[in-house]
């Protein structure tokens, strides 16, 4: 039945992967393979041997000398072969001698079936530990990835497209091109019963376990490139490696749609998860925004995965939210339409010419409106003609057609005009159908299937599924939309450690008021001036030099919520209500804390909306603040401030770096943006210099990582500015764990200067405008010796290509380039920024210690030495990102290239594939020497 593929036709799988030996073994050993009835040993070995893979099986049992009537083989080290992978069905206690026999034996790839680890206490962390131990021990001496291991506590892996059954499950899955990836290996089972009934197929089907070793980025990346899948789908109960989920996720998903369902939203799920897998499930809302941050699709309920992986390889994606909906009934439209703004779409607005095309052509008693009722004697002319106008509607960005059986309906001649309609119109909106009722549709529901339309028999499922497509739609595009560069504003960071550095001295973790807007106002953001006072007098002093009206605030080295005790006076007009104020707040707090909680108070000018010409008459309270995760590190809020901040929770979660584009985003997904846009005459914040207060806050908690909470509470906001009235910060303690931010920041140590005004640094998103000025300065000589073909001029600046130079994943790759400032503002960026040259360093997939080089510089400014010092820079950048082995191509005629490889001591071979194509490799795990010691 199964059939093993050639590799000389896969070229994908005839490429190495550490991965390979899991999923594409040539031999296999079963450790605990046994003729027990009913266990997991002979189960195992029965599904290997029964779903022929077309690789040998070798079970191991030192009590027995055969099983099933396979010679069985006391040890690993005993096999007449070392195997690819070895499947490991043993109590817990005895997995970790198992696998350290793997790694002697030299075994690349495992899967621990066995349970009882970290899910069951302190004893089962102690084994993973010393699994753990014995991997890494193996790596440090070799290979990264000499010993890949998947579980413990997982029902193994299947391969459809070979054959290969490594689990326990009772079924084979069928091949297909979904990817399924789940923690819960009892929800696998159940999948795959489902799968089987409904005839879907699988690339991979995977059970995941507890993540010792491969996790969710080594998976996603690998079907990333596996030419079977087209798109993924995830049970997730626990995120393991943030950092390497994000940057997977962000590479595969916009080539593959990735859906995922996580458990845990609710308090109580989260404990069973964590229970379950012996892992942290983290917080729900900053989990949603990680999967908006890397483009991953989160969905509700599990029929919702694989409607959708079948709707996004079947159907365009929205370009919008604005849906058309089609039927001969109203009350299914209504349905349709409550379920479509549910899921955060929207109805589109006919255009007059829509509307006057469709009363030309419908009953005078159809509904003029959307959803557009056709009434129930339609037959499939009308369907097809209706169809037809909606599909050529700009302001359609998708359609729905509802079909309910009628006496005079015929559904399988609708669905037929419906597909040739849609055929001939070549609209790229996607269309979806729901063909209601029962064994009558069914014919038509199968035309419209095998046609590439997703049919619901309920049209509140399909209208939800458009909502869903289009927030895939709408993350993706904000993950690659160009953003713009903030005004470069200079960063006091010597004055932000030296007030660390004070706190830390006098045993504080709490930043006072004024220390707080200090580190605001050193990253540029705006403040409202505020002077300490430790007596009435002084209190008044600064009053007077502010000029009433003042605002009086405790000052504290240990409270935090100052409302909470009497701490705060407003609008105080002369210097006696100062006084008093002074004299009211001590006693406040003297009364609900004590005097030792009182070292003064804070004076500042009265700010409030309507009420000050710092932010003029109509400003809003907002809300900025950033707070530790425990799985993603440090992660930004922005929403309603002001003291019911708590009552009204509208806020907005964001992982930090950002930038304008995704500072705009967090934004959007609040309900006060719409006020903060202009609502009712009152004028707009300037919004974008709220998105670049943003980027600049982002850019504070990235890189001081000594704050454990920051929250700017008010931040007031008009349309003449912007200035935050209070502000709170918390250090970090040694008993703190410092979890890394999720995704890698701008690499700013890789900045150095050059010659004659040139600066070598790391490419950024904004960069994008610039590239495209770059390439007019090309050559298409200089593009075929880089790309060893010709690419037009339009192709290299398709905003889809440079999102894949100009947007990077610096954990994965990073471009430098040498820029330039010119005098005059150049023609096409509109900047004063030139780029002469880019270089690039990325890792290869599954092999973090081996990277890839390229590079290209403009025709003008060539044998000025600026390759040499972009390639030089690139080795240095390598050497400090921990790569070992460096390669590259070159053309045999690109001499320069040559000689420039030879003299960074690059070693040129003839590629065995091409013998036009040199080779050229450094092995940067020698001593060898490096330009500069890498940059703190």
């Amino acid at each position: 039945m199964w059939q093993r593929l050639d590799p000389s036709v896969d070229i994908w799988r005839a490429r190495s992967h550490p991965l390979n030996p899991i999923f594409l073994p040539r031999s296999v050993a079963v450790v605990g393979a046994t003729e027990r009835e009913g266990s997991v040993g002979r189960t195992v070995l029965w599904n290997l041997i029964s779903h022929p893979f077309g690789g040998t099986v070798y079970p191991v049992n030192p009590k027995r000398h055969q099983v099933l009537g396979i010679r069985a083989y006391e040890r690993l080290s005993a096999l007449p072969e070392p195997v690819d992978l070895a499947i490991i069905a043993i109590p817990a206690a005895g997995v970790p001698k198992v696998v350290q026999e793997c790694v002697e034996a030299g075994v690349k790839g495992a899967i621990v079936l066995s349970a009882g680890f970290k899910e069951t206490g302190p004893a089962g962390w102690e084994l993973e530990k010393q699994i753990q131990q014995t991997i890494q021990s193996r790596q440090r001496d070799g290979v990264l990835g000499k010993l890949r291991l998947i579980g413990p506590n997982c029902l193994g892996i299947q391969n459809p497209h070979t054959g290969l059954n490594a689990t326990f499950a009772a079924q084979m899955a069928r091949p297909g091109n979904v990817g399924f990836i789940s923690q819960s290996g009892a929800l696998c089972t159940s999948i795959l019963d489902w799968s089987l009934q409904e005839n879907v197929g699988f690339s991979a089907f995977i059970s995941l376990g507890s993540m010792l070793d491969v996790g969710w980025g080594d998976l996603i990346d690998y079907l990333g490139e596996d030419p079977h899948t087209h798109s993924i789908v995830l049970y997730m109960e626990s995120i393991g490696d943030a950092r390497s989920f994000l940057s997977a996720a962000r590479e595969v998903a916009l080539s593959k749609p990735i859906i995922a369902i996580k458990a845990g939203r609710t308090q109580a799920a989260a404990q069973a998860a964590a229970s379950h897998t012996g892992s942290l499930t983290g917080s729900d809302a900053v989990l949603d925004a990680a999967f908006r941050r890397c483009g991953v699709l989160r969905v509700d309920h599990i029929e919702d995965l694989f409607d959708l992986a079948e709707v996004l390889a079947k159907q365009p994606r929205p370009q919008g939210p604005h849906l058309t909906i089609l039927t001969n009934a109203g009350g299914p439209g209504v349905l349709a339409t409550d379920a479509l703004i549910r899921a955060g779409g929207s109805l589109a607005e006919l255009s007059p010419q829509t509307l006057e095309q469709l009363e030309r052509i419908l009953p005078p008693h159809w509904s003029h409106g959307n959803p557009i009722d056709i009434l129930g004697d339609a037959d499939p002319e009308r369907f097809a003609q209706v169809l037809e106008v909606v599909l050529q509607d700009p302001g359609s960005q998708g359609c729905l057609v509802i079909l309910t059986p009628q006496a005079m309906t015929d559904p399988t001649a609708t669905a037929e005009k419906v597909v040739e309609t849609w055929r001939r119109s070549g609209s790229r909106q996607p269309i979806l159908a729901s063909w209601m009722g029962g064994a009558g549709v069914d014919v038509g529901e199968q035309i419209l299937n095998q046609a590439g339309i997703p049919t619901y028999r309920y049209p509140d499922q399909a209208a939800r599924v458009f909502g869903y497509l289009w927030r895939f739609s709408y993350n993706l595009k904000a993950l690659y939309e160009t953003p713009t560069l903030p005004p470069s504003t200079a960063v006091e960071r010597d004055k932000v450690q030296q007030t660390f550095s004070q706190a830390r001295r006098e045993g504080r973790t709490l930043l006072t008021e004024a220390e707080s807007k200090e580190i605001l106002a050193a990253y540029g953001i705006p403040v409202v001036p505020t002077r300490v006072a430790e007596s009435p007098e002084a209190a008044v002093e600064a009053a007077e030099a502010m000029g009433y009206p003042v605002v009086v605030k405790l000052y504290s080295h240990t409270l935090t919520h100052k409302t909470e005790v009497g701490g705060v006076q407003l609008n105080l007009p002369d210097a006696e209500a100062v006084r008093r104020a002074f004299g009211q707040i001590y006693r406040n707090v003297t009364e609900k804390a004590g005097p030792e909680h009182f070292q003064g108070v804070t004076v500042q000018p009265f700010v409030a909306a309507g009420q000050s010409p710092l932010v003029g008459t109509d400003g809003y309270e907002l809300i900025l603040g950033s707070s530790q995760d425990p799985q993603f590190g440090p992660v930004l809020l922005f929403g309603s401030g002001g003291q019911l901040v708590e009552v009204f929770q509208d806020r907005s979660i964001g992982l930090p770096p950002l930038n304008t584009t995704l500072a705009r985003r967090l934004m959007e997904n609040t309900l006060i943006y719409k006020a903060l846009k202009g609502v009712r005459g009152r004028p707009a914040v300037d919004l974008e210099a709220l998105e670049q207060l943003l980027v600049r806050f982002s850019q504070l908690v990235a890189e001081q990582q000594d704050i454990r909470e920051i929250d700017i509470n008010p931040l007031l906001a008009s349309a003449k500015g912007l200035v935050a009235l209070d502000a709170r910060v918390i250090l970090r303690t040694e008993q703190d764990p410092q979890v890394p931010l999720a995704i890698r920041p701008y690499p700013t140590q890789y900045i150095w200067p050059f010659r004659d005004g040139i600066t070598i640094r790391p490419i950024r998103p904004e960069d994008e405008p610039l590239v495209i000025d770059f390439h007019r300065h090309v050559s298409d000589y200089s593009v075929y010796l880089r790309y060893f073909h010709p690419i037009k001029y339009s192709a290299r600046i398709a905003h889809e290509r440079l999102t894949r130079i100009c947007f990077n994943d610096y954990d994965r790759e990073i471009a430098l380039v040498a820029e330039k400032q010119e005098p005059k503002a150049n023609r096409a960026s509109g900047t004063k920024s030139l780029i002469l040259g880019i270089s690039r360093l990325s890792r290869k997939h599954g092999f973090p210690q081996e990277a890839e080089f390229a590079m290209l510089v403009a025709d003008p400014y060539q044998r000025q030495g600026i390759g040499t010092e972009l390639l030089t820079r690139l080795i240095q950048v390598a050497r400090c990102e921990g790569i070992q082995h460096l390669t590259g191509e070159v053309l045999c005629e690109n001499e320069a290239m040559r000689r420039l490889c030879q003299r960074l001591g690059f070693q040129l071979r003839p590629s065995p594939e091409d013998p036009g194509i040199l080779k050229a490799t450094l092995d940067l795990a020698v001593d060898a020497a490096i330009p500069t010691p890498c940059p703190a």
